[in-house]
């Protein structure tokens, strides 16, 4: 009786494993969390632009709450041309109607921060460069149509003695326009990083 071992059994033969193989294989497999890509932005697209539109829309309201809140002060036209102040001047009277202003947008940028992560479905990119885009247009067109509401005494105006003309509506400071695109993706953002999940909560 023989005390060594017969040969092993040989391993079943599985064929060659080649590269396009395993390249199939990785492929059918579901990939945890993987972005939508090119499909979600699409289907993020319309209401992206619906987004936009809206916040467009709220320029109008910005305006014209700016225009009804910014001081401005009144003058009385002498007769040598010049203008006398009814009651106290102030020297701050540009600087707080960009406050007004800045105010303004900042509270419009948080509805809209808010407003847009209440938008569980669309939840992303697409979204997110909306409400940027729609709040930098918001911002502008409050600002136009502010001045446009609040125009400077005409020269005909100036040259009518005893009349009483109104200091003009004006933004000195062009950088106030980015206060709400500024605060509107901040608000965006946190949620973002206070998400629970990687797909923010998305349906």
């Amino acid at each position: 009786m023989s005390d060594t071992a017969g040969p092993l059994p040989a391993a079943a033969d599985t064929g060659p494993v080649t590269t396009t193989g395993r390249r199939a294989d990785r492929r059918s497999r579901p990939v945890a969390g993987r972005w939508g890509g090119v499909a979600e932005l699409r289907a993020d697209l319309v209401p992206a632009l619906r987004l936009t539109a809206a916040l467009v829309l709220t320029g109008i309201p910005a305006g014209l709450l700016w225009w009804a809140l910014a001081p401005r002060e009144d003058y009385r036209v002498l007769a040598d041309g010049g203008v006398e102040a009814l009651g106290d001047t102030s020297a701050e009277l540009f600087a707080a109607d960009d406050a007004v202003f800045v105010l303004i947008l900042a509270g419009l940028g948080l509805l809209a921060g808010i407003a847009a992560w209440s938008l569980r479905r669309r939840r992303g990119v697409t979204v997110l460069v909306a409400l940027a885009v729609g709040t930098g247009l918001a911002g502008l067109l409050a600002w136009q149509l502010g001045e446009l509401l609040g125009p400077g005494p005409t020269a005909d105006e100036l040259s009518d003695v005893g009349s009483t003309v109104t200091t003009r509506l004006e933004l000195a400071s062009m950088p106030a326009l980015a206060v709400g695109p500024f605060v509107a993706v901040l608000v965006y953002v946190v949620a973002t990083l206070l998400a629970a999940g990687e797909d923010l909560g998305r349906d």
